[in-house]
């Protein structure tokens, strides 16, 4: 099951996880999502609890695709694709991650019990930016140390964990300020997976 349905060809398997995932961010404007049960998302979506597993493991998979979805929806509706050399989309990368999570506590705050599935949201966002990064870095050949997997899994929690930081303080800056920031200290985790772009200390005293 990916992260995200934007790859599901199949018309009628993207309706069905279209309903239920809006059906469980409208669960979520009046109830905690502890309080959501599988059987309240399929009387939601107007599916019966067999259909809902024949797409989702669990409620927790489909807040992860609901919210990996939202993202991608956010990066497709700004022709944003990373390539895996490109600083301009991974700029692009991290103020849309920016403008999610700002959209994100707006929507939820109808409901101010929702502390409790942050953490769920903070990790599906993880795993979005993860599968952006990676899909961008796959076909560059990796350092004999660092896999393509470790580079993106750790700009990724950099991206986000500095995006929460941002989030959090009090007055923050617009998004666009920080993103050269943000950059500087991914730009060389990701430039692993073309080491090519960096000299080598040997390069530098010649």
């Amino acid at each position: 099951m990916p992260i995200s349905d934007c790859e599901v060809r199949d018309p009628r398997i993207r309706r069905t996880r279209q309903l239920l995932q809006g059906a469980l961010s409208s669960l979520m404007q009046t109830k905690a999502f502890d309080e959501i049960s599988v059987q309240d998302i399929a009387e939601a979506a107007t599916v019966n609890r067999a259909t809902f597993y024949d797409h989702y493991t669990d409620k927790f998979s489909l807040l992860e695709a609901l919210v990996g979805g939202g993202f991608h929806k956010l990066l497709h509706e700004r022709n944003v694709l990373f390539d895996g050399t490109c600083p301009s989309a991974a700029g692009a990368i991290i103020l849309a991650a920016c403008d999610y999570l700002t959209q994100n506590h707006a929507d939820s705050s109808a409901c101010g019990r929702q502390n409790a599935f942050q953490p769920l949201v903070d990790a599906a966002m993880i795993s979005a930016i993860h599968r952006v990064l990676a899909r961008g870095i796959k076909d560059i050949e990796p350092t004999p140390v660092v896999s393509a997997d470790m580079i993106a899994t750790t700009a990724s929690w950099a991206i986000y964990g500095a995006v929460k930081q941002w989030f959090n303080t009090p007055n923050h800056p617009p998004a666009e300020a920080i993103v050269p920031s943000v950059l500087q200290l991914i730009l060389p985790i990701l430039q692993q997976s073309h080491p090519y772009a960096v000299p080598h200390e040997a390069d530098r005293v010649a």
